[in-house]
């Protein structure tokens, strides 16, 4: 059973040695993301929204700046295309 999961940790652990500062901002990222949507799903019909959209950006800045460092064009369209929406969504909620 382990040799089947073999090459995936292999990746992980490439992945974390080739750049180990992407490698844990990319865990904070994914942990603010997790952390988001189960407060969201908790805190339902009246999510606190203040708290989470600010967050949710920065997990979103996060996950676009780790894929510019990947090169990777359509995760980091992905999430500025995210982090745009939810800036404004933000910027209309407090005014």
């Amino acid at each position: 059973m382990i040799d089947l999961f073999k090459p995936t940790f292999d990746w992980i652990r490439d992945d974390f040695r080739s750049y180990p500062v992407r490698f844990g901002l990319e865990l904070l990222a994914w942990a603010i993301s997790i952390g988001c949507s189960i407060t969201m799903a908790l805190t339902v019909p009246n999510p606190p929204l203040l708290a989470l959209y600010p967050v949710w950006i920065v997990g979103c800045s996060i996950y676009a700046w780790a894929a510019y460092t990947r090169r990777s064009f359509g995760m980091l369209a992905n999430y500025l295309l995210l982090t745009t929406i939810d800036t404004i969504g933000l910027i209309r909620m407090l005014t």
